[in-house]
């Protein structure tokens, strides 16, 4: 089937009379005319669907729904999030019982797109008391700004009392505090403001005092002399040793849709207004040098193995000082005619030539990526299917890394073999910005594909955490069962497809002020 087959069955179905939620209004909807000028398209219409609506009712979906329901957890009798999973047959908890802020975004998703938003409201509240408390590690005070990575509400049935215990790090593995959920609270805050149209939440005193203090930590200036922000091991989805220590893609494609997310909503008074115009400048230079230095294609990868070293001054091309002679050997047969991507990480000396999934995906939807960009990307899905996706969307991260690579960069983590968990396992979750990424690129065959893959197995298999092997053939060794961002990613994904204006809530065009990328010559003219 065709691109323009599948799009015209998405988006040509009987129209429903259903009033649609005020919060798509003009302005999000005009996301869909431009989405597929990307494929030279024209515009398409807003079909007006939910799930409740579907022609033929898929049993995977209440499964997938009665899965997440259970998996609510209840704060003095009002839903504040989901557990991380919720396996009968596991003896071991471990922390897979506290809801965290990062795993709690396909389910608020979810809800969102199901119209309902209290669940949502309740959660960036909550997190948002939490992040007013004081938080010591070891002594150590922590920024004001920091929001937890998870909580857990404690009953006590004798006294008829909850209590919230928050984890900022100091419980995490290697005890490092996530950068990422301050992203993913502002983030979602935007979401829901989307989703319901209501604004009054996002314009809260405490709301927007949340957005400055996490604003306040990663746009404070001190020694960087690049716009990313660096970022030690294991602050973001992998959140284990795994080498993406520096700059890594996933933490700068976040803070690259935090800032824009933040612009939209923060009030034009005096405190936000110089917030807004300190976020405008590091768009610009933050645009500029993701998608200069960060992107890789074919060209770029031949510009980059005829590279002179030891450059000086400003007229330097090789302007972190990358030999050559460290580009893997994987990378000349992965790398298409068409195609590309953001690589892992750039630094001094440094380039991570690894494919990491979130951080790409998030590019496409917050525009870090440009049209050409976007495009390159998910040609490069498509021709490099068996090594990204597999059996089982999708891969985390690709290559794997193993022996004498592995001891070294992970530290001989056993969790993260070769082709597991953070090591190149296929996780389910990332269905979601994979589909999300595919309907704004105008190419929803590719979400449709996956779909079709992960449909196949997760129901019967329990919906894992993660899969391993190299092509996510294994249940993964260590995986919880019922996984609720297994069963959030399905279903928001399912809704995006079934009404593709639902990317609208986390999706965002591009801003043309922002510089364009500079066609850097060769190095060796």
């Amino acid at each position: 089937m065709t691109d323009e087959d599948l799009l015209s069955r998405l988006l040509h179905r009987p129209r429903l009379k259903l009033e649609r939620k005020k919060s798509y209004d003009d302005m999000s909807l005009s996301l869909y005319d431009s989405a597929h000028s990307l494929d030279g398209r024209s515009g398409w219409e807003t079909p007006v669907f939910s799930i409740k609506d579907s022609f033929d009712p898929n049993p995977m979906v209440t499964e997938a729904w009665e899965a997440l329901c259970r998996s609510q957890v209840y704060f003095r009798g009002n839903p504040v999030g989901t557990i991380a999973a919720c396996d009968p047959a596991s003896e071991e908890v471990l922390n897979y019982d506290q809801v965290f802020v990062r795993d709690f975004v396909p389910s608020a998703l979810a809800f969102l797109m199901k119209g309902e938003p209290e669940i949502v409201k309740n959660f960036l509240l909550k997190t948002l008391h939490i992040q007013g408390q004081e938080k010591r590690i070891d002594s150590f005070k922590l920024g004001d700004g920091a929001m937890p990575a998870s909580f857990k509400v404690l009953h006590n049935p004798i006294k008829k009392t909850d209590t919230i215990i928050a984890d900022f790090g100091e419980s995490a593995i290697g005890r490092v505090a996530p950068v990422d959920s301050g992203f993913w609270w502002i983030i979602l805050l935007r979401a829901y403001t989307k989703s319901t149209g209501d604004h009054s939440l996002a314009e809260r005193p405490e709301c927007q005092k949340g957005m400055r203090l996490i604003l306040s930590l990663c746009l404070a200036e001190g020694f960087d002399t690049f716009p990313t922000l660096l970022c030690a091991d294991g602050c973001s989805m992998i959140d284990r040793r795994m080498g993406v220590y520096g700059y890594p893609i996933e933490i700068q494609a976040l803070f690259f849709m935090t800032l824009r997310s933040a612009l939209s909503m923060l009030k034009h008074d005096s405190e936000g207004k110089e917030f807004m115009d300190k976020i405008v400048k590091r768009l610009n230079a933050l645009s500029f040098h993701m998608r200069s230095y960060f992107w890789l294609d074919l060209q770029q990868l031949n510009d980059i193995y005829r590279y002179k070293t030891e450059e000086y001054s400003h007229t330097a091309v090789n302007k972190f000082n990358v030999i050559p002679e460290s580009i893997p050997d994987w990378i000349f047969d992965f790398m298409p005619l068409r195609g590309g991507y953001f690589v892992g990480n750039v630094g001094p000396a440094h380039m991570d030539f690894r494919w990491f999934a979130l951080g790409n995906c998030i590019a496409i939807l917050s525009s870090l990526a440009t049209t050409e960009q976007s495009n390159a990307i998910m040609d490069l899905i498509e021709s490099r299917w068996e090594e990204l996706v597999g059996e089982m969307p999708l891969k985390i991260c690709y290559p794997a890394m193993d022996s004498h690579e592995w001891r070294i960069v992970t530290g001989c983590d056993p969790k993260n073999t070769r082709w597991s968990y953070h090591n190149g396992g296929s996780w389910p979750v990332l269905l979601w910005l994979l589909t999300a990424a595919s309907i704004k690129t105008g190419r929803p065959q590719i979400a449709r594909r996956a779909i079709d893959l992960a449909e196949a197995r997760l129901l019967k298999d329990g919906w894992p955490e993660y899969y391993d092997g190299k092509s996510g053939r294994f249940i993964g060794k260590q995986a919880r069962k019922f996984q609720t961002g297994s069963t959030a990613g399905y279903l928001v994904a399912k809704m995006m497809m079934d009404d593709p204006t639902h990317v609208g809530m986390i999706s965002m065009e591009e801003e043309k002020h922002l510089k364009p990328p500079l066609r850097r010559s060769s190095s060796w003219t």
